[in-house]
């Protein structure tokens, strides 16, 4: 499909009013951005849009509306969202596989730049880049965690969201809870080792440290979610697989505006009880048909840990197919 220019001037030229349309680092441009599939450039008042034609023509009526508002009120990202709604752009989402995208995404953090190996990973960051839900399903060592982490650090430090929220399900191969030594954060802190160690990568030891002591950068058990609406945040959800029905569906509902939520999981690894069924089977299967929300599927090709590994989830899958 083609693409378009469109040259934009919105007077007056009051640099006060444009801050609050643009917001903080250009995010309120930014969330228009990802939602539309458009560029945007500006200098003062003078945007440059990019895009399809029916993309570029939505963010100039957007972009319109938003700076008559912001004469008297302060333009957040929940008014962003509502005026992209008021402007029926959810056609337009539909469109983003025909989409030019470049050939790689580059993810920067503490320990250098990362990126997708394989189409998958590639794909993967793209989604992750471009939906405010995002899943990714596949076996251990293909990366699902690990890049969600560089993604919600760099977000961090670009300063597009105000915290990082990691969660797991304290459920594990049948142990239990009350049988591990120590208070509740003792109890679970086993649990949670894998996300601080991706952190600690991404971030060094110290900064990992002192974000958590602020706060900016929780590490929590999934039970601590619930009642809560998480805002300008980037909450990964791993090991999914635990959890159950109910669990899932109160995760996702935590997710607020300027958000984003990547879910990572294997369902071939299940450890909940027998009679439970495992909530990220169910979602996968209730949230297919929903637009906005992202799907990854990982293959025992995309593993990048050792050769071995690979070649053991492979095992396994020809095994189980002997079964079936």
């Amino acid at each position: 499909m083609s693409r378009e220019t469109l040259e934009l001037t919105l007077e007056p030229a009051d640099n006060q009013r444009l801050a609050n349309v643009c917001g903080q680092f250009n995010r309120h441009l930014h969330q228009i951005e990802q939602r539309l599939n458009v560029e945007i450039a500006n200098r003062g008042n003078q945007f440059t849009i990019t895009g399809l034609a029916k993309a570029v023509h939505a963010t100039e009526a957007v972009l319109q509306k938003i700076f008559s508002d912001a004469v008297n009120e302060e333009i957040t990202p929940e008014k962003i969202h509502l005026s992209m709604q008021e402007a029926s752009i959810d056609d337009l989402v539909q469109q983003d596989t025909q989409i030019e995208e470049p050939a790689q995404v580059f993810i920067k953090t503490k320990r250098g730049v990362l990126k997708g190996r394989g189409a998958n990973q590639i794909t993967y960051l793209k989604k992750i880049l471009s939906h405010d839900i995002n899943f990714g399903v596949g076996p251990a060592g293909t990366g699902k965690t690990y890049l969600a982490v560089a993604c919600a650090v760099e977000a961090l430090q670009t300063e597009q969201v105000r915290r990082i929220v990691l969660v797991r399900p304290a459920v594990e191969a049948g142990e239990k809870l009350g049988f591990l030594p120590g208070d509740m954060a003792q109890k679970v802190d086993p649990y949670l080792r894998p996300l601080y160690d991706a952190l600690y990568e991404m971030l060094g030891f110290e900064r990992a440290e002192k974000l958590i002591e602020r706060k900016v950068i929780e590490v929590a058990p999934l039970a601590f979610m619930r009642g809560r609406t998480l805002n300008d945040s980037f909450i990964i959800l791993d090991e999914a697989q635990n959890t159950t029905t109910e669990q899932i569906k109160m995760f996702l509902t935590r997710v607020g505006f300027g958000s984003t939520a990547v879910i990572t999981g294997d369902i071939t690894q299940i450890d909940l009880p027998n009679e439970k069924m495992s909530g990220l089977k169910h979602v996968l299967k209730v949230l297919k048909e929903v637009d906005g929300i992202s799907f990854t599927f990982f293959k025992a090709k995309d593993v990048v840990r050792h050769p071995l590994v690979q070649r053991i989830v492979v095992a396994y899958e020809n095994y189980e197919r002997t079964l079936a």
